[in-house]
């Protein structure tokens, strides 16, 4: 049967267009910019390397053809900045905003140039994509944006207070987005991540996500240090979900756009059952780990538990997840154990 997804793909091929991914060399960024080119896309990438790698462009030029790689085009420079925002949406269609500067902890530690990224830049990206009257405006949203609210799953319309300095810009933006469509007619969409996982994610560095952290610190024969009890647990969302949903939300009718989805699985799965999953996935690609994880402090900030209900997406763009957690793993680990050792 041919998805909706499916069907986006194709007429993509079939007719390209011009689209910018800013945070092109990022973990998001770069899997989108990869899929893009795959399908003769044309792309304009903005990045600054704060985040970003340059290794992460290489790999997806190693990936596409030398034909798919001459329709990218590179520009080196930052969203806080309005001329690079204006030069870098010329002539593009289609805008995927992910930059972004992410992590709860990042933010509570560095709260100034957490705002100044997320909300100043973003701002930057409307004011230049409006007045280019650009097609389609997509940019990163957030689950952390639904704060403290205890309903599960999470539904777009019931959120609560924010829990970090993140979570208040991810707000932000989703407001901004709003005001925008009111105030200009600009019309834009928002994708709640949640817990994305997958290659090209860095394991490094006091923010790393908790799924190369530990597959990084497994592969290498070292602890694992579980936050808390490790009964938090989230709606892990493999990578391949999100570009879904991008490609989705780019091409959405009048009745899907001035509006924010949340995109996940729609599942749970604690930080005990991850780091099981994790040890499992590891054998089957022949790495042993014989160690039991050690139970640290809870980390301020995060949430107890998240999970998301996806049926708004659903309806509106024909969102359908295809990889579960362990499914997701089983693709990504190839690319772990060649990369992370």
């Amino acid at each position: 049967m041919t998805t909706r997804y499916d069907a986006v793909r194709a007429e993509l091929q079939a007719k390209p267009r011009t689209w910018l991914v800013t945070g092109c060399a990022g973990f998001i960024g770069s899997n989108l910019l990869e899929t893009l080119l795959s399908l003769d896309q044309t792309v304009v990438g903005l990045d600054n390397f704060s985040t970003g790698y340059q290794h992460n462009l290489d790999e997806v030029q190693s990936l596409v053809t030398p034909q798919q790689w001459a329709r990218f085009r590179f520009i080196e420079g930052d969203i806080r900045d309005l001329d690079t925002c204006r030069r870098a949406v010329e002539g593009v269609q289609h805008v995927l905003h992910e930059a972004a500067l992410g992590s709860v902890p990042r933010s509570l530690n560095d709260p100034i140039t957490t705002n100044a990224v997320n909300v100043g830049g973003q701002l930057n990206m409307l004011v230049a994509a409006r007045d280019a009257k650009v097609q389609s405006f997509v940019y990163a949203a957030s689950s952390s944006t639904y704060g403290d609210h205890p309903g599960l799953p999470k539904v777009e319309d019931q959120i609560g207070k924010p829990l970090s300095p993140y979570a208040i810009t991810k707000y932000v933006n989703e407001l901004y987005a709003d005001v925008f469509a009111r105030a200009y007619g600009f019309q834009t969409i928002g994708l709640r991540y949640f817990n994305v996982f997958g290659k090209r994610q860095d394991p490094d560095g006091a923010y790393a996500a908790v799924i190369p952290k530990w597959v990084s610190s497994m592969i290498r024969d070292q602890e694992v240090i579980i936050n808390g009890d490790g009964e938090t647990s989230r709606d892990f969302t493999f990578i391949e979900n999100v570009v879904q949903a991008n490609l989705l939300a780019s091409q959405a009718g009048p009745e899907g756009v001035n509006q924010v989805y949340n995109v996940a699985f729609n599942a749970r799965t604690s930080l005990n059952q991850l780091f099981g999953h994790l040890r499992d996935v590891l054998g089957h690609n022949g790495i042993g780990y014989t160690h039991e994880p050690r139970h640290g402090d809870f980390r301020a900030g995060d949430v107890r538990h998240s999970q998301a209900d996806v049926s708004k997406a659903r309806h509106l763009l024909g969102y359908e997840p295809l990889y579960d957690i362990l499914q997701g793993l089983e693709v990504a680990m190839p690319w772990y154990t060649q990369f992370l050792r």
